[in-house]
C-alpha cells in the first residue's frame, strides 16, 4: 500500500481562486504519487508535493505568501517521519525559497529541532539550500492585499478563515510508502499582515505535524494560535488511536474539539497506518487531493 494527500489552505477561499487551488493540489499530488510509485521514500514525496505548492503562486507558501504587518514574508515549515519520530522546523525565514527543504535539512543534519530567523538562514547557507532575495517572494496579488488593509484597526487573522473574503493558507501533505514509513509536512507564510516574529502552528510538531508509523500522519490548516491551544496534529493522532484507525472520525472529531474548546477554524488530512485518508474542515472551503493504490484515479475538491 502506498497512500498520498495534500491540501492546499482552509479558508474563505474565493470563487475566482477554485480552480487553481484545485489544479495545484493535483499536480502537487502527481509529483508526490511518481515519487512513491518508483519505490521512493514517504520524505521525498512530500518534499516534493510541498516544494511545487512552495513555488505555485496561488499558495500561502513560498513565494506568493501573504505580507506581515511591514510588508515582508516570513516563512514557517515542518516535516516529521513516523518511524524514528525525528522531525525538523524552521520559523520565520526571509530569504529561502523552499522551507519545507530546509526544514528536512534540520531534520537529517542538525541537533536541532526548530531554527528561526537568522540562525535558520545562516544554516540553509551551511547546507547549500537555495538562497533567494526577500523581494523575490512577494507577488503583486499579495502586495495589494496588504495594502488594502494595512493601518485597518479592525483586521483580525481571524477573519480570514471565515464567510470575509479576506485570505488565509497553508499546505501540507502526508505519505505512505512501501516500506510503511509515513511521512508529514506542512509549510506557510502565516497569516495576512501578522505581527513580526509571530510563529504559528505550521512549525510546531504536534500541532502543525505529526507522524507515528503505528497511528498515521497529520498536516493541519487553519487559525494557527487555536489551532497551537490544541495541539492539533496530536489531538487527532491520539483520535485515530482511541477509534480504532478510524482517520474520518478522527479528523471529525479533532475539528469539533479545535471549535467547541478555542472557537477555532481550520482543516485537517489525516492518514492512518493503513493509508486510509480522513478530511475535516470547518471553514468555507478547504483546497485537497489524495490518492493511494487501491484508486483508480486521484481525489481533488475545493
Amino acid at each position: 500500500m502506498i497512500s498520498l494527500i495534500v491540501h492546499g489552505g482552509a479558508w474563505d477561499i474565493p470563487v475566482s481562486e477554485v480552480e487553481a487551488h484545485r489544479k495545484g493540489c493535483v499536480a502537487a499530488l502527481k509529483l508526490g504519487w511518481e515519487v512513491l510509485r518508483a519505490g521512493g521514500s514517504s520524505i521525498d514525496a512530500v518534499e516534493q508535493a510541498i516544494r511545487y505548492l512552495e513555488d505555485d503562486e496561488t499558495f500561502d507558501a513560498g513565494r506568493g505568501s501573504h505580507l506581515n504587518a511591514q510588508g515582508e514574508v516570513e516563512l514557517d515549515a515542518s516535516i516529521m517521519e513516523g518511524r524514528s519520530l525525528m522531525c525538523g522546523a524552521v520559523a520565520a525565514v526571509q530569504d529561502v525559497r523552499n522551507p519545507i527543504t530546509l526544514a528536512r535539512k534540520v531534520m537529517e543534519e542538525n541537533r536541532h529541532i526548530l531554527l528561526v530567523g537568522e540562525g535558520a538562514e545562516l544554516f540553509a547557507r551551511e547546507k547549500g539550500i537555495e538562497i533567494c532575495r526577500p523581494q523575490e517572494l512577494i507577488t503583486e496579488r499579495e502586495l495589494k492585499r496588504w495594502k488594502t488593509i494595512k493601518g485597518r484597526e479592525s483586521f483580525d487573522q481571524i477573519d480570514s478563515f471565515q464567510s470575509t473574503g479576506s485570505s488565509g493558507d497553508t499546505v501540507g501533505a502526508v505519505a505512505l510508502d512501501l516500506e510503511g514509513n509515513i511521512c508529514v509536512g506542512t509549510s506557510t507564510g502565516g497569516t495576512l499582515h501578522k505581527y513580526p516574529g509571530r510563529v504559528g502552528d505550521s512549525p510546531l510538531i504536534g500541532a502543525g505535524s505529526y507522524a507515528d508509523n503505528e497511528l498515521g500522519g497529520v498536516s493541519a490548516t487553519g487559525w494557527g494560535e487555536s489551532i497551537i491551544r490544541v495541539v492539533m496534529a496530536k489531538t487527532v493522532i491520539d483520535l485515530i488511536e482511541t477509534h480504532s484507525g478510524d482517520a474520518q472520525v478522527a479528523a471529525k472529531m479533532g475539528i469539533e474539539i479545535l471549535k467547541r474548546k478555542v472557537g477555532g477554524f481550520g482543516g485537517v488530512i489525516v492518514m492512518n497506518a493503513l493509508g486510509e485518508f480522513g478530511v475535516s474542515f470547518n471553514t468555507p472551503r478547504m483546497a485537497r487531493a489524495y490518492i493511494n493504490s487501491r484508486m483508480s484515479e486521484p481525489f481533488a475538491d475545493v
